[in-house]
């Protein structure tokens, strides 16, 4: 089905030149002088690179072969990661470049959404949000300010700035587009 520059927002999954992307910021343009244009950062699903794009009126494209299927993230093997659909238990492997960050917020037993493109596994898509337990952080000191934070590890191996009231053993939701801390679970 082709799209026009009118159907562009943003979350939206397009193709451009044979690629599938998804548009990450949109901006609708209208300059004093000539035509309106969109501007977009559309983030590539193959290779995980953002780029800006300019879609003018007349620009067509088209909706990707993408699909999606949740599958259990069972383990890094140190080349690739290895998932397994939970129904067939057939099991497939992504690699580094495929998952790209979204490798820091996944820990074993997880289950993430594989995208697929024409059939093929191209990568995973995380929650917006996850719960997390502080691993690691250092300890509050008299005098620490309210307002401050300080770096925490969680168990998924990414580092978050949270709150100095914030301890080990702490869960806490943190937002996995922006890599920040959201609010302390229990």
């Amino acid at each position: 089905m082709a799209m026009g520059m009118s159907e562009l927002k943003k979350g939206l999954k397009i193709e451009v030149d044979g690629v599938p992307y998804k548009i990450i910021e949109y901006a609708h343009v209208k300059p004093g002088k000539g035509a309106a244009f969109v501007r977009c950062k559309i983030k590539n699903y193959l290779n995980s690179k953002t780029i800006e794009k300019t879609f003018h009126a007349g620009d067509k494209f088209e909706t990707p072969d993408l699909q999606q299927k949740t599958m259990q993230f069972l383990y890094d093997d140190g080349e690739s990661l290895q998932f397994m659909d939970t129904k067939t238990y057939e099991q497939l492997s992504l690699t580094y470049e495929q998952v790209g960050d979204n490798i820091n917020w996944i820990i074993d037993g997880d289950s993430v959404d594989i995208m697929f493109y024409n059939s093929k596994p191209i990568t995973i898509e995380v929650p917006q949000t996850v719960n997390m337990k502080v691993v690691e952080t250092p300890p509050n000191f008299k005098g620490d300010s309210q307002g401050g934070k300080k770096p925490a590890t969680l168990e998924c191996g990414a580092v978050v700035q949270v709150p100095f009231h914030v301890l080990e053993g702490d869960t806490v939701k943190c937002d996995t587009k922006t890599a920040q801390y959201v609010e302390k679970i229990s």
